[in-house]
């Protein structure tokens, strides 16, 4: 079971995302029950291919960003003589991330002090029209510590958290767009 999957957005380098699973076990099979699996090309999104909104419109000045989306998957460790656990509760879901943006505007800070929650979209749209659109629809954000660090300007980081949009009914939408028909 997947518990938790995690991607930064930044400057350079291809899109690499982070999964961490939860098993029982694994047995190595040395054929497969599927027949003779065909090779698909594979196509990666490059950093400099992203996008990020806020509300519909560009959020400008986004130095990095990271998302997290989280089952909570609470592993049911009991004592057996194979030493496997009996199996994964989910829990939870949590989506949570971190925005750094060079500070250009007051725009995301009245927005923490309002505590008005706001939609992050998180995009990467290759030439070729295929297409990854993350989005997090009831996002709240935390009143950030500003620092004024030296004369390469001023930073400022939100921790960001996602919440279940009382009007879609869902936390995040993700949509993929390519020529594959089915998985």
């Amino acid at each position: 079971m997947l518990d938790q999957l995690s991607w930064q957005l930044q400057r350079s380098g291809l899109l690499t995302a982070t999964a961490k699973l939860v098993a029982q076990g694994e047995a190595v099979a040395t054929s497969t029950a599927a027949g003779t699996p065909t090779e698909l090309a594979l196509q990666r999104f490059g950093h400099f291919n992203g996008s990020i909104t806020r509300n519909g419109a560009a959020l400008g000045n986004v130095v990095l960003a990271e998302i997290t989306y989280a089952n909570g998957l609470d592993r049911i460790e009991t004592l057996r003589a194979d030493c496997r656990i009996d199996g994964a509760d989910p829990g939870v879901a949590a989506l949570t991330g971190r925005v750094e943006v060079r500070f250009a505007d007051t725009v995301l800070v009245q927005e923490a002090i309002d505590g008005d929650p706001c939609e992050l979209e998180f995009g990467y749209a290759l030439p070729s029209g295929e297409s990854l659109t993350f989005s997090a629809h009831a996002v709240y954000l935390p009143r950030p510590r500003i620092e004024i660090a030296g004369p390469q300007g001023v930073q400022a980081t939100f921790d960001w958290k996602a919440a279940r949009d009382p009007t879609l009914g869902r936390m995040c939408t993700a949509i993929l767009v390519n020529d594959v028909e089915t998985y």
